[in-house]
Order: C-alpha cells, then sequence, then structure tokens
C-alpha cells in the first residue's frame, strides 16, 4: 500500500509540475491572440489604399492559420511529439511576429496578412495545450488541470492589450510593429519554459476495439450533433465577426484612441475566459441546453447595448457581454456535439466538426471588415438577431425532443 501510495504522490508530482509549465507558456503563448485581434485590424486598414474594405483580411489569415495549426499539430505531434511540436509553434509564431514587422516596415498589406497567418499556426498548436495538461494528469486531476490552462488565458486576456498599448507607438513612425517586434522574444521565453516538460505519449483508444465506428454521414446528420455544430459555429461566427469589427468602429468610425479599443478588447477576452471556472458547473446543475441557450440571449443582449449608441461604455459593455455569451454557447454547444459521438469515433467527428467551424470563423473575420466599411458598426449588430433566434430554435428542438424521449 506504501508502494502504492508512494507511486501516485510520484505521479503528482510530476502532474503538476508539467501543468504548472504548460499553464505557463499559455500565459505568455495566449498573449498574441488579443494583441493581434486589438491591432491587426487597424494595421489592415493603414496599409490598404482607398478601398478598406479588406482591412480584416489579414485576421483572416490568423484564423485561417489557426485552423490550419490544429491539423499540422496533430500530424507533428506524430512524428516529433507533444513538446517539440509546441516549442515548433513557438518558432512559427516568431517568425510570422518578424514577418509582420517587415511586412509594417515596407507597407506591405498582403506580407503583413501572411505573418499574422503564421502567428495563427502558433496559436492552432496553442489550443492542444489543455489537452495535453489533461492528458499529463491522473483521471481525478484532469479537471483542475484544465481549470490552470484556462487560469492561464485570463493572464493572457491582460498581457497582450497591455503588451500592444505599450509597444505600439514602439518604432514611431512606424505605427504597430513595434507590438510585433515584442511577440518574438515572447515566443522563445515560452520556448525556454518549454524545455523541461516531460509529457506521457499518447495512448491508443482501448474502446476502438470494442465496438464498431459508426459511419461519420450517420453521426453527423443526428439532430444532437446538427444543434450542437450549428449552435457552436454561429457563436463562435458571431463572436469574432464583432470583435473583428469593434476596434475599427471605435477607432476609424468613432475617433477613440486605438488604447481604449485595445482595452475593450482586454475586456471582451476577460469576458470570454473567466466565466469557464463555473460554466461546468451551470451545465451540471441546469443542463447544457438552458446554458447554450442563456449564451445567446447573452448575445443578443450585447446587441442591445450596441444599438443604444456609441459611448465608450457601449463598445465595452457590448464586448464583454460578447464574450460571456460566447463563453457559454460555446462550451454548451460543444458539450452537446461531444455527446453525439462515441471516445473511438471522437478524431473523424472533431475533424470534421473543426474543419468547418474554422472556415466559418475565417469568413466571418474577412466579411467584418467589408460590413463595416460598406455599412457600419450598427448594421453589424443588426446581424446578430437572426442568427441567435435561429439558434434559440434549435436548442428549443432539442429540448422537446429530449424531454419527450425521457416520458416515453
Amino acid at each position: 500500500m506504501d508502494a502504492g501510495l508512494d507511486g501516485l504522490q510520484a505521479q503528482m508530482r510530476t502532474a503538476r509540475r508539467s501543468v504548472g509549465l504548460l499553464a505557463a507558456a499559455q500565459a505568455i503563448l495566449g498573449a498574441a491572440p488579443p494583441l493581434v485581434f486589438a491591432l491587426g485590424g487597424l494595421a489592415g486598414y493603414q496599409l490598404l489604399g482607398e478601398d478598406k474594405s479588406l482591412s480584416t483580411a489579414p485576421l483572416t489569415g490568423f484564423n485561417v492559420g489557426v485552423a490550419v495549426g490544429a491539423v499540422v499539430i496533430a500530424i507533428a505531434s506524430r512524428f516529433l511529439g507533444r513538446k517539440a511540436s509546441f516549442m515548433l509553434g513557438s518558432v512559427l509564431g516568431a517568425l510570422g511576429a518578424a514577418i509582420a514587422a517587415v511586412a509594417l516596415f515596407q507597407s506591405s498589406f498582403w506580407l503583413f496578412a501572411f505573418g499574422l497567418l503564421l502567428i495563427g499556426l502558433c496559436g492552432g498548436f496553442t489550443q492542444k495545450i489543455r489537452f495535453a495538461a489533461a492528458d499529463a494528469s491522473p483521471s481525478f486531476y484532469k479537471p483542475k488541470a484544465i481549470s490552470w490552462i484556462l487560469g492561464a488565458g485570463i493572464v493572457s486576456a491582460v498581457l497582450g492589450p497591455q503588451l500592444a498599448i505599450w509597444s505600439k507607438d514602439l518604432l514611431a513612425p512606424v505605427l504597430f510593429a513595434g507590438a510585433f517586434i515584442i511577440l518574438i522574444p515572447l515566443y522563445f521565453v515560452a520556448i525556454l519554459i518549454l524545455s523541461p516538460l516531460n509529457l506521457p505519449e499518447m495512448a491508443g483508444d482501448p474502446a476502438a476495439a470494442a465496438a464498431p465506428a459508426r459511419p461519420l454521414g450517420e453521426i453527423v446528420v443526428s439532430q444532437r450533433f446538427l444543434t450542437g455544430m450549428i449552435c457552436g459555429i454561429a457563436s463562435y461566427a458571431l463572436m469574432t465577426f464583432m470583435m473583428t469589427g469593434a476596434p475599427l468602429a471605435m477607432v476609424i468610425g468613432c475617433g477613440f484612441p486605438s488604447e481604449m479599443a485595445t482595452l475593450g478588447i482586454q475586456w471582451h477576452v476577460l469576458g470570454m475566459f473567466a466565466p469557464s471556472f463555473f460554466t461546468g458547473m451551470l451545465i451540471s446543475r441546469f443542463g447544457v441546453e438552458k446554458v447554450v441557450a442563456a449564451g445567446f440571449v447573452v448575445l443578443m443582449g450585447c446587441a442591445v447595448v450596441a444599438h443604444m449608441g456609441i459611448e465608450l461604455w457601449n463598445f465595452w459593455a457590448a464586448l464583454v457581454l460578447l464574450g460571456i455569451g460566447w463563453n457559454f454557447a460555446f462550451i454548451g454547444s460543444t458539450a452537446i456535439v461531444a455527446s453525439s459521438y462515441r471516445p473511438h469515433e471522437a478524431d473523424k467527428v472533431q475533424g470534421f466538426h473543426d474543419i468547418i467551424l474554422f472556415t466559418t470563423v475565417a469568413l466571418s473575420s474577412f466579411s467584418s471588415g467589408k460590413v463595416f466599411t460598406a455599412y457600419g458598426w450598427s448594421f453589424m449588430n443588426l446581424i446578430v438577431w437572426p442568427v441567435t433566434v435561429v439558434c434559440l430554435g434549435l436548442v428549443a428542438a432539442l429540448m422537446f425532443r429530449s424531454r419527450s424521449a425521457k416520458s416515453a
């Protein structure tokens, strides 16, 4: 018994050390996305000529990079291991930041977009840190391990925007270049943090041999999967659409200083991550469908506040509500999707889901600049309403079917 206890204690020490290193790396690497979203659209607007409708295309490049990175790391991990893959992602991020800074000096719009694509690749790699933390932990410690990673996201939400505010004029008169230069040492700090990491090898799924996997087509046409996927994609696309356009609306449309727009993004990202510590508890208490519905109601609240005016508090409050609504709707929708397939069917279903998700998100960020340029901020807010109403209808239908099945 003593030997077993000693073994468990040793396992816990290793798990805590690994999770601590991963959380620290997450805090550093996760600072890049809020910095990119705070400044990327403004920098793109600055680099373009008379036609500003493509100003958010660099942010689309970032989102495409995240989508590709989420696939590439799965392949890289098989050959290099997850630790080396995370370090490779950091190198790609540093390269992307350097290219973005050079592009700003050369006034090259499409080179800037390519730099942000590489930063997005690193972001796709970073998405897998929470899974690595869970895999490095005993079953009873997994929820706490994931909470540590989510907590690191709150650090990122403050660090990224503050770095953007401090460094955007560092290399004046070339605006925003300093912010991307400052990302380079951050990526190398992340590499140093990851270097002593010792992660367990990924084991095969024993459930795969227990029952035959259903065809993908059978799974993805089920009401549960379709509801979860549509609601998850809608919430993520709406969040990206509004978050991408908000800095343009604040700075270009209303004349607020870019620092105020950056702080708005900071509060938005805090709204995205902070509720994660109790979203799971709300799902357990009230049911996943009700939490998803609450998320879309909060997104409606975001549109209401944004419609009320163009004062600073309107933008900031709308961005906070946008983050909270996304958290409830997306986490709950992800849980619905996860309940629609068996463990050994996860890889193909998640892959199908993520391809559609990130493709839609990339299109939403691309369209954000075009819609803002053509129709303005008020019209952007109107788009929230039909999307949320449709999703609430889908959730209501799923709840009705679940209750009917229980009563039958």
